[in-house]
């Protein structure tokens, strides 16, 4: 059992949880995530870490509420228990020194860039920040960004921010504009932003680098859920990624695939909301 230290919610319908866990705290690099189980009946669900403390021995997650899973973990509270903790998983992201970085994020994929926006900033390198919002309240973690980045953009349809509109629409703005190239764009979030910012670069030929977030149930590649074709070949997400280059993703394969529980997962969170709130 691991213990929650601390649950909470950043903006609406995003929660951050921090867990002990000293073993996956003290091996634990940008990129890589866990496994978790709310409850002992529950599934497992990845989790990518946002940040770590080697000394306290704990792992910080940032989830979006939006199956019974994710949903069963947002009601838990500090000193709460969960059966399974596992990790860390997956290839941890290559972070070299380059001239400017680029990384971008939306919702969860806000916290799950944090780590590679420092790590890359702490190499020297030059660090730009693209972040995704709907509205300014959804910018969460603004001050921790602002200590690694030197530049943040945000992606809005609000009126706070100059940069108006979609992320591609802001990347290639940012890529025509700028004097000085960008070494690598680095992208984690939903499927679409993914799939949106690898079509932005790919005229310039930058390299970006996606966090791919398909269905996943074992994260050590024994059950084949993760699968996706990167560059004609068949690749697992949890032992050969989550980190592929988006330029030879078959995103229209990763896009399908992900609608394959589509209903059970609605059918699964009715049933869990009549049950717990009857």
């Amino acid at each position: 059992m691991a213990e929650i230290i601390k649950r909470e919610r950043l903006v609406p319908n995003i929660h951050c949880v921090e867990i002990e866990a000293p073993e996956i705290a003290r091996k634990c690099q940008p990129g890589q995530f866990i496994i978790v189980m709310p409850d002992e009946k529950g599934e497992r669900i990845p989790l990518t870490v946002a940040d770590w403390d080697r000394e306290s021995g704990t792992v910080t997650c940032v989830f979006l509420v939006v199956g019974t899973s994710t949903h069963k973990l947002s009601f838990l509270q500090a000193g709460d228990e969960i059966p399974v903790v596992v990790g860390p998983l997956g290839r941890p992201t290559k972070i070299e020194k380059l001239n400017t970085v680029m990384v971008i994020g939306g919702c969860y994929g806000i916290g799950a860039i944090y780590p590679l926006a420092r790590a890359y900033k702490n190499l020297g390198s030059k660090v730009l920040t693209l972040i995704d919002v709907k509205a300014d309240y959804l910018f969460y973690w603004k001050e921790k960004f602002e200590e690694v980045s030197d530049e943040i953009f945000v992606s809005s349809r609000d009126y706070v921010y100059d940069c108006q509109g979609y992320v591609p629409q802001i990347l290639k703005k940012i890529l025509r504009e700028r004097k000085q190239k960008i070494n690598r764009v680095y992208a984690s979030g939903c499927t679409y932003l993914l799939y949106t910012c690898a079509q932005a670069t790919q005229p310039a030929r930058i390299e970006t680098i996606v966090a791919l977030n398909p269905i996943m149930v074992d994260g050590t590649g024994m059950c084949g859920a993760c699968r996706v074709t990167v560059g004609g070949k068949t690749k697992f997400a949890c032992v050969d990624g989550p980190d592929f280059d988006g330029h030879q993703v078959d995103w229209e394969e990763l896009f399908a695939r992900r609608k394959s529980y589509f209903d059970d997962e609605i059918q699964s969170l009715c049933y869990w909301e009549r049950k717990t709130f009857p």
